[in-house]
């Protein structure tokens, strides 16, 4: 075993081996050495014995004279006040190696836990990971993903004009490494402290006139499907995702009784609303005579239900003249339909399945104009005449 001084000279002097590698240690740090290759390139290296006393040895850096002596020296120093705390730092780049990757994180978040979640939730979670989690940080290990990377991909998505999306993304990366913390590959989140985008929430109401148009532009639909999912939707305020996977197990023999499936709904509660004769009458069309022959009230292909409106939606928003609304803004004009006619909040709260009175909140403001009513007709009945007191 050759003992050198090593430094940036000596290291330059020594000899070049015909093959392999020629190791040679330093006289003043102990277990702290320079290999010369075959090939001309010169590396460091750190030789220990662990507590159990099992030889190890770790490399130092980079290849000289990237990495200078003295640099390689400071991190040699480092890993030597590791082993003396009774650290195993070959062990650990072991461990490290072996660590799953986030794209592996991915596919077990996919496998385990998606199933549990809604259709569109599995659907919008799935576009997130192959489009974006995986490209951008599939290759780390989830050990080595830090806050920086996944503040730097958030600020990336903001950049491009979609601070909710990077808010979104954020948030099923939050979820996944959640998971991580519970499988023992990680031990914190490293999501936390990200800031995430300030958010508005959006309420959108569509007016008499807009209302009036689309009852007109439906009938235009050659979509037939299409137009009931979204009338349906006009005259029971539900969501989406809990009309597509109707079923008509889910109704009474009479139509006058839907019982919304805690799996379909977003509270995960069982929810029963009763139904208007026009939605009646909606529904027993859609059936026509006989049996149905699937379980689904509007099934897809494949013996699945029906998994979006998208573009029926945009086509029945174009023929109605109807700018800047979403599908979901129906349930919102159903709600506020209800608010505005005077019907308090916790009815419309039940009647859309809210679990919490916050939700239904939301609306409070429409009830000006009854409330104003009302007053005015209590004006008319109760007249107090000042005495100028």
């Amino acid at each position: 075993m050759a003992i050198i001084k090593i430094t940036d000279q000596a290291i330059r002097r020594l000899p070049t081996p015909k093959k392999g590698k020629e190791t040679y240690y330093d006289a003043n740090l102990r277990g702290f050495g320079v290999n010369k290759l075959a090939s001309g390139r010169c590396t460091f290296t750190f030789r220990y014995k662990t507590k159990t006393g099992r030889a190890e040895r770790v490399k130092i850096g980079g290849n000289h004279p990237d990495w200078n002596a003295a640099e390689a020296r400071a991190q040699a120093k480092r890993v030597k006040r590791l082993v003396d705390a009774d650290g195993d730092p070959a062990r650990d780049l072991r461990e490290k190696r072996t660590q799953p990757t986030v794209d592996e994180l991915c596919d077990r978040f996919l496998k385990e836990v998606l199933p549990r979640r809604k259709p569109s939730t599995q659907h919008t979670y799935r576009l997130q990971i192959q489009n974006v989690i995986k490209p951008e940080l599939g290759r780390l290990r989830v050990g080595d993903v830090a806050f920086a990377d996944l503040d730097r991909l958030h600020q990336k998505i903001t950049a491009r004009g979609r601070p909710y999306r990077a808010n979104r993304v954020l948030a099923l990366v939050s979820a996944m490494f959640g998971f991580a913390v519970k499988w023992k590959w990680v031990s914190d989140n490293p999501c936390i402290g990200v800031e995430r985008n300030s958010e508005t929430k959006r309420v959108r109401y569509l007016t008499f006139d807009e209302l009036t148009r689309l009852g007109e532009a439906l009938p235009q639909l050659r979509d037939r499907q299409s137009a009931a999912i979204i009338g349906l939707a006009l005259l029971t305020g539900a969501r989406r995702g809990e009309i597509l996977h109707m079923r008509w197990e889910n109704f009474d023999e009479d139509f006058t009784v839907w019982s919304k499936p805690a799996s379909t709904t977003k509270t995960k509660i069982l929810h029963t609303v009763p139904l208007t004769a026009p939605a009646r009458q909606l529904l027993l069309a859609v059936r026509g005579a006989g049996r149905p022959i699937s379980p689904w009230v509007f099934p897809g292909a494949g013996g699945v239900p029906r998994k979006d409106v998208r573009e029926a939606w945009a086509r029945v928003c174009e023929l109605a003249s109807i700018k800047h609304a979403r599908f979901h803004d129906l349930r919102h004009t159903f709600a506020s339909l209800l608010a505005s006619s005077g019907f308090n909040l916790p009815i419309i709260g039940q009647l859309l399945g809210h679990s919490t009175p916050a939700t239904t909140a939301r609306y409070s403001h429409l009830y000006s104009d009854p409330l104003r009513i009302a007053a005015d007709k209590v004006a008319e009945i109760v007249s107090i005449k000042g005495n100028g007191a």
